[in-house]
């Protein structure tokens, strides 16, 4: 442990403000394919009963209309957030007649992208322009990644906590500012680390033959079951180059040491044009095929394992929401679904993050260069692709380390804030936390991912195959479960209420698609989000 963490670590300790952390705030967003009972995607239309894709508060649609995304609001009690996930599940899948929802993140089979439909969000222009959006990732990257399945993990720490974390460090800026920069110091600590949480809780090993489909891989991949590839060390083949990341997006080169050069970074990628995605034209025929030509369409195009956040007005870039107001949370985004869990993660997860990225928090975060977030962009490859090998190295800084000792470093330095956490919350859970994914630098079979590739393995049996059975029998887990938290009238009303509130949104527009469009990339972002930021 460094000697700045030891010092900040005491301070919390001794601190009178230490209960704050009590109230940190946590949101699940997690997504899940609706499949067939043969394990072919759903090509129905999202259902009704399930209200609109486009207003309903927690159930909605990622990038196809077969990919739902579950949404828990900000709650900080963590059992709470549990039971008000499982609820969203089970009113779900009360909903689905014979359909089941997808139990991990690499999908069954597809016989071709074309079977992954579009989500559709209605008539209105905001409407369109989702559906748009979805129509050029399509065209730019393919639509089989997008059928990829993961978890978000949002975090937030409340503005006490800040308050008093500000007067220990003995900060005298505007209390925001000071928040916006702490946020971007545990995003880049965060990145340093993030390997770990691929090697704790990455589940994808293992992906059906399908997702290659010609293409040539550099990866010695072995074959398992009827269709289904692995590698045998691999934790996450969804945060590969082959799963749900754009390497094209890699030599845009983000920066996140404050948070005008992380706009800056982000304002550039989608006011520029990129003769790639110039050749496929946008308005091609009378007939949209992206929303524009530029690096990115939209801030949501740009990948990344964590992201900085604001609650964004409606029609607010969240760029201009970030210049305006500040970070307000974080959005963990490495995360495979946890196929041991009917609904995509677990309490203890939940916890182990809590610990984490307190500890990103807490230690020194010194600026990061572009060499250095190519380092750790590395660091996390081999994890990817390699984690579980005996006696892995990655580099920290210019000297490589077994990845296994840096672990155990990082290790001992949670131990304290569990202690920390268990005093403020009462009982052991954070420490016996600790102790159970400890399991698993004691012994990389004891991983999410090594639990999945030996069940696979001494099943003999493909990965659809057994992520479908794990389907069915959530399913019925789902059908005969009580709610805990939501009531059925409660949901009820939910979908009622955004069926209408789709309508009205649908009613209240006034001009073309095309000038819509217009308007909404008229003016240069940089520009409007200074203007923006001045009136406020």
């Amino acid at each position: 442990m460094s000697q700045f963490l030891s010092e900040q670590m005491a301070k919390l300790q001794a601190a009178p403000w230490k209960s704050t952390i009590k109230g940190i705030r946590r949101g699940i967003e997690r997504e899940t394919l609706r499949i067939k009972p043969d394990g072919r995607l759903s090509q129905s239309d999202h259902p009704y009963a399930l209200g609109s894709a486009l207003t309903h508060p927690l159930i909605t649609t990622d990038f196809s209309e077969s990919l739902l995304e579950f949404i828990t609001p900000a709650q900080s009690d963590i059992e709470t957030t549990i039971a008000q996930l499982t609820d969203i599940h089970r009113f779900s899948m009360r909903q689905l007649g014979d359909e089941r929802l997808g139990s991990g993140s690499m999908p069954c089979f597809i016989e071709h992208q074309d079977e992954i439909r579009l989500a559709y969000y209605g008539t209105s222009n905001v409407g369109r322009m989702k559906t748009l959006y979805r129509k050029g990732l399509k065209n730019r990257y393919g639509s089989m990644m997008q059928a990829i399945s993961g978890v978000h993990f949002n975090f937030s720490l409340p503005e006490e906590f800040w308050l008093g974390y500000q007067q220990s460090l003995g900060n005298t800026e505007p209390l925001q500012d000071f928040i916006s920069a702490q946020y971007l110091g545990l995003i880049r600590n965060y990145k340093r680390y993030v390997w770990l949480i691929v090697y704790l809780f990455g589940a994808s090993p293992a992906m059906c033959k399908s997702f290659l489909q010609g293409r040539q891989s550099k990866y010695p991949f072995q074959n398992l079951g009827k269709g289904s590839l692995y590698l045998p060390y691999a934790t996450s083949l969804r945060m590969s180059d082959l799963g749900y990341t754009n390497s094209a997006q890699s030599a845009l080169n983000v920066s996140y040491n404050n948070l005008p050069d992380y706009i800056k970074g982000l304002q550039q990628a989608i006011s520029t044009p990129s003769a790639e995605y110039q050749s496929i034209g946008v308005k091609v025929d009378g007939e949209y095929q992206q929303l524009n030509a530029n690096i990115l369409q939209i801030e949501n195009e740009f990948y990344s394992t964590i992201r900085p956040k604001r609650t964004t007005q409606s029609g607010e870039r969240p760029t201009c929401a970030l210049a305006k107001r500040g970070v307000e949370y974080i959005e963990v985004r490495a995360l495979d679904v946890n196929p041991f869990t009917a609904v995509g993660i677990t309490a203890e997860q939940m916890r182990f993050l809590d610990l984490f990225l307190l500890y990103c928090l807490l230690e020194q975060s010194p600026l990061m260069s572009a060499d250095e977030q190519n380092l750790v962009d590395n660091n996390l490859r081999k994890v990817v692709t390699d984690g579980r090998r005996i006696n892995l190295e990655l580099l920290d800084g210019a000297h490589p380390r077994l990845m296994q000792d840096w672990a155990e470093e990082i290790f001992a330095a949670l131990m304290p804030l569990a202690h920390c956490f268990d005093e403020v919350h009462g009982g052991d859970s954070y420490q016996a936390v600790l102790k159970q994914f400890y399991l698993g630098l004691l012994d990389p079979a004891q991983t999410f991912s090594g639990k999945v590739l030996n069940q696979l393995i001494a099943a003999q049996q493909d990965n659809s195959s057994v992520s479908l059975n794990l389907s069915e029998s959530y399913r019925q887990q789902l059908l005969k479960g009580d709610y805990q938290f939501y009531s059925e009238a409660e949901f009820l009303q939910m979908t009622k209420t955004s069926l209408s509130e789709q309508r009205a949104i649908e009613q209240k527009d006034t001009i073309s698609f095309d000038d819509y469009l217009k308007q909404y990339f008229i003016e240069d972002p940089a520009q409007l989000c200074e203007a923006e930021k001045a009136k406020s």
